[in-house]
């Protein structure tokens, strides 16, 4: 086991979430996001919609609600997805904090492109499918999160390795990247 002394940290400065930063990753849902408007034509004008994202998934869909507290800005996992494009949409107009590293077929993330990103309270993330992420980190607590994620993941989340700490399945990859690595993610503001 890795003791506190052994483990190497790695820091991350925190970015504001935009359009094209988060373009790697997945794309913003709300004001801030780059919208495709829809050409529904109802309500007289009153109503105006735009597609923000192409939400993807191959079998059932949760959506739940996740209430967050303040944590240190230690990443000790990564997880990725493989079925479907997990999205997270404040509400409350609490502002949250996210750990990214782009898709890819090693087995754990690329290290030298994580980004950290604070995503405000009006803006919402979509990442694609393969997406290295840690679940998201309130700045307040009782943060707010809708989460859309596949039912598979939830499934997933209880088949734990023999380690019994990370978790495997169709469509689950979660990685305890201070038992693998010795390594400790940090956000920094």
């Amino acid at each position: 086991m890795i003791g506190e002394r052994d483990l190497r940290r790695r820091t991350y400065k925190i970015e504001p979430a935009t359009p094209d930063a988060i373009a790697p990753f997945g794309a913003l849902i709300g004001p801030r996001a780059a919208i495709k408007p829809s050409g529904v034509g109802y309500y007289a004008g009153a109503v105006s919609t735009g597609r923000q994202v192409d939400f993807q998934a191959d079998g059932a869909m949760e959506v739940s609600l996740a209430t967050l507290k303040r944590r240190p800005l230690e990443v000790h996992y990564m997880e990725r997805h493989f079925q479907h494009t997990q999205t997270f949409i404040p509400l409350g107009n609490k502002p949250f904090l996210a750990i990214l590293a782009p898709p890819g077929s090693a087995d754990l993330p690329d290290f030298d492109a994580v980004k950290a990103f604070r995503f405000e309270g009006d803006t919402g993330l979509c990442i694609h499918r393969g997406t290295w992420h840690e679940f998201p980190f309130a700045v307040e607590d009782d943060t707010h999160i809708v989460v859309m994620l596949s039912s598979q993941t939830s499934r997933d989340l209880q088949n734990r390795a023999p380690n019994g700490i990370e978790a495997f399945g169709p469509d689950l990859d979660k990685k305890d990247i201070v038992l693998r690595e010795g390594l400790c993610l940090v956000l920094e503001e």
